[in-house]
């Protein structure tokens, strides 16, 4: 046998331009847009091909390039501004600091995914965009938060179309190693890991950070060498496989996420649940706390769920992750044990009517009774979760249930042009990033004269129009279409006309083909030569939604 050797390889990066390295391994860089231009100015064709994932790109950019990057003044000045202000964002007074200078809040937030950023393949939907800017936000607020994830090493499906417009497809593996991770180590430079206690057996999990501004995101990594190959795929695919493999993935999330807290030094005062996956660190929590002060169950469960929030995101009950009884036994009879509580009594911690054995363990019923306050998404979501739900509370009024709601929210700076950016910068002052919530500056709107912001609108629609064009040219070229094909590509959409986008995940009850219901009413507005209006559709739908895939089609 030929013996195998892992090597990591690093770029060569010149002494002038190291600060690269640095800005490209903390995430700020995905919301300010002179960082974005620092890396598109490197080779912006390389910028598209790799997803932007600038440590990919600094090891795939040529020694001739960076040998003449650090001959262009121009572009050392651009790379010192962007230094600087990096350096200035993480040194400079916050929010939370200024205004809780004497609290010891410490929040950890747990979540099945993260959206950060494309090149990192960690999200689905709008659920891992939130927890994306939870974490940018907090970063913005100066708020003591950690984030808790697993690390997938082929994440959710990329999508392409074949030409018969079916949705297939295909998982890329990652490369953490050209990632913005960093693996954390003990002290005598070895890899930090928790082990997490598996029917017969126990699975190692390695620990890597992904700096996100001011807050860190802690990924937990089963596939390496110390697991067996079945446990390796446990952080193979976000929401792959069948029940088994989702519950060793909630497993190693929830309990192996407050091992590996413990494991760094971090005692959250606060454990924020975004969605049920997390659940069962409600049930380490309990453990570790019975075991540490040795209390009772009952005594350990009020002080746990006094600490914990849970936000809940679906509003069907097929969308909540649900286990069977078997299953659950499986895989928690020792832990039941501990606990000191009853098979019965166990599985009822994860049913809505905890006398029906007949029931399955939902994680959102664990994650509701083990947490202090649940909250919805928006305030209709909060009266679709309150009937959702209200047969946990048999003899309560819906309208009285002690489940809330509270409007998402978005973090500003990401979701904000460049161009409407510097607009505000211009007409606003400079606080109105920093400062969202003081009325004040946002009354300097009106300031704003008409025709420029009309003009800036016009100027993002055109680079919407020669976004998607050169997106439709790229997947036409990667199925093999006639070059004539390809350059009708070239022509799509009117840069003119008014644009509607439709971004959303394809599950049918998002009812992406509602707009078709009156096709003569919709053909008539497309086709009004005086007010054209054109739309454009994004979405996935899950691998295994064939009527999700049906309406993409």
């Amino acid at each position: 046998m030929i013996p195998a050797h892992k090597y990591t390889v690093t770029p060569r990066i010149p002494d002038r331009l190291k600060d690269l390295l640095r800005i490209a391994m903390n995430l700020w860089w995905t919301w300010d847009p002179e960082a974005l231009e620092l890396f598109r100015r490197l080779d912006r064709i390389l910028w598209e091909r790799c997803y932007a994932r600038p440590i990919r790109m600094l090891g795939l950019v040529s020694q001739e390039r960076l040998a003449e990057l650090v001959g262009d003044e121009g572009y050392l000045a651009h790379l010192d501004r962007v230094g600087a202000k990096l350096s200035s964002y993480l040194e400079r007074p916050t929010w939370f600091g200024q205004t809780h200078s004497a609290s010891s809040l410490y929040v950890a937030y747990f979540c099945a995914e993260f959206g950060i950023v494309e090149g990192m393949r960690l999200y689905s939907g709008g659920l891992g965009i939130l927890a994306g800017d939870h974490l940018k936000s907090a970063s913005d607020l100066g708020i003591p938060l950690v984030g808790v994830g697993l690390l997938y090493r082929r994440g959710y499906f990329r999508q392409y179309l074949n030409a018969d417009g079916w949705q297939q497809e295909e998982y890329p593996q990652a490369d953490y190693y050209t990632l913005p991770l960093a693996l954390e180590h003990r002290p005598d430079g070895s890899p930090l890991t928790v082990e997490v206690e598996f029917p017969g057996r126990k699975v190692q999990a390695q620990i890597w950070r992904a700096q996100v501004g001011r807050v860190p995101l802690y990924l937990l990594d089963s596939d390496f060498e110390a697991n067996a190959v079945e446990d390796r795929a446990i952080t193979g695919y976000l929401y792959g496989g069948d029940r088994d493999t989702r519950i060793r993935q909630e497993l190693l999330l929830g309990v192996g996420g407050i091992r590996a807290l413990e494991a760094l030094g971090i005692q959250p005062t606060v454990c924020h649940l975004n969605e049920g996956h997390s659940a069962f660190l409600a049930l380490e929590r309990i453990r570790r706390l019975m075991e540490r002060d040795g209390v009772s169950f009952a005594t350990a469960r009020e002080a746990v769920a006094a600490s914990n929030v849970f936000t809940t995101h679906t509003s069907v009950p097929a969308g909540t992750d649900v286990f069977t009884p078997d299953l659950m036994e499986r895989y928690f009879a020792p832990y039941a044990a501990q606990l000191n509580l009853s098979r019965e009594d166990f599985l009822g911690l994860g049913r809505r009517n905890p006398a029906d054995k007949n029931e399955p363990f939902s994680m959102a019923v664990l994650a509701i009774r083990l947490s202090s306050a649940t909250n919805a998404v928006s305030a209709l979501h909060g009266r679709v979760t309150r009937r959702m739900w209200s047969g946990m509370w048999p003899d309560v009024p819906v309208d009285d249930l002690p489940l809330t709601s509270i409007t998402n929210g978005v973090h500003v700076r990401g979701w904000l042009s460049r161009d409407m950016a510097e607009l505000f910068d211009a007409y606003l002052g400079p606080h109105w990033i920093s400062h969202p919530a003081d009325q004040s500056i946002w009354e300097r709107v009106d300031q704003i004269p008409d025709a420029e912001l009309w003009r800036t609108h016009e100027r993002r629609r055109e680079r919407l129009v020669a976004f998607a064009r050169r997106r439709l040219r790229m997947q036409l070229e990667q199925r093999g279409a006639p070059p004539a094909e390809r350059e009708q590509a070239e022509e799509v959409l009117d840069p003119k006309a008014l644009t509607i986008g439709f971004a959303r995940r394809f599950a049918t009850y998002k009812r992406a083909t509602l707009l078709f219901l009156d096709p003569e009413r919709l053909a008539r507005i497309l086709g009004d030569p005086q007010r054209p209006v054109q739309i454009i559709y994004a979405g996935q739908a899950h691998p295994a939604d064939h009527e999700g895939k049906d309406f993409i089609r």
